[in-house]
């Protein structure tokens, strides 16, 4: 049918579901009014670079005024921000998989009670790039953990859940076809690889603790590339697997990258 999915059975018994991280509600809000018609999400870390993004949509799609007065609509809240082009919708996730995963569960319930149909979902922003050239886009096929396994274990209660994080194909080559049109950026298909950490975790030689070699840093990159990995970065995982099993169409990420 198109509609987002949610997989939990208790929500059906809550006479309210409160989306407390973007000040949202079903009983405070018409969801299906506000957000019934939005056929695109793009995501990315960082709330100016998200609004920036909103501005830059509503201009591309023709709207009315500037898009300079776009509003936060989760201005009562600190911990995302959310803006809106049309049937775009533009919201940060900050940094990393815990940050990205809590705004995931509230917007894919968001999409759901908004009863949105047939909604693709992108993250953009920037990440480490392997062995490409600097400023490179990095469409991703399938996101992979630190042992370059196409999968994001989580620990519920006290079970280790492991999830697929494979992202849609047909989603993949559009995005490259659709790069053919711009010059200005080295496009490719690769895995991208999602950590915990920004420093030890990425291999970075310069963080508060460093436990490796440089030798030992510069076997594992090239262990990962030839893995297939081709960028670096904190959130993929948790991404393609939330929007995976909630029917949403989802690319992680088209993003600019330096090289690492």
């Amino acid at each position: 049918s198109g509609l987002v999915h949610v997989k939990n059975p208790h929500l059906d018994s809550m006479e309210e579901d409160i989306l407390y991280h973007l000040d949202l509600g079903t009983k405070t809000h018409n969801l299906p009014a506000m957000f019934g018609d939005i056929k695109f999400v793009c995501v990315g870390g960082s709330p100016n670079r998200m609004r920036a993004f909103a501005q830059f949509m509503h201009k591309e799609l023709g709207l009315t005024g500037d898009g300079e007065d776009l509003a936060d609509i989760c201005a009562g809240t600190d911990r995302y921000a959310m803006y809106r082009a049309g049937p775009v919708l533009s919201i940060s996730h900050g940094m990393g998989i815990p940050s990205i995963s809590i705004m995931l569960h509230e917007l894919i319930k968001l999409l759901h009670h908004a009863k949105c149909r047939d909604v693709t979902i992108i993250r953009i922003g920037t990440s480490g790039g392997l062995g490409i050239e600097a400023g490179s886009v990095v469409i991703t096929d399938t996101a992979v953990d630190s042992s370059f396994k196409p999968q994001f274990e989580q620990v519920v209660l006290d079970d280790v859940v492991v999830r697929s994080t494979e992202l849609d194909k047909d989603l993949v080559e559009e995005l490259l076809a659709c790069s053919k049109e711009i010059p200005d950026f080295p496009t490719l298909i690769g895995h991208t690889m999602c950590t915990y950490d920004f420093y030890e975790g990425q291999g970075r030689l310069d963080g508060a603790l460093c436990s490796f070699s440089s030798e030992k840093k510069l076997e594992y990159l090239k262990r990962a590339y030839d893995a297939g990995v081709r960028n670096i970065e904190m959130e993929s995982t948790a991404f393609a697997a939330l929007c995976g099993l909630c029917g949403l169409k989802g690319e992680s990420s088209r993003s600019r990258f330096r090289v690492l």
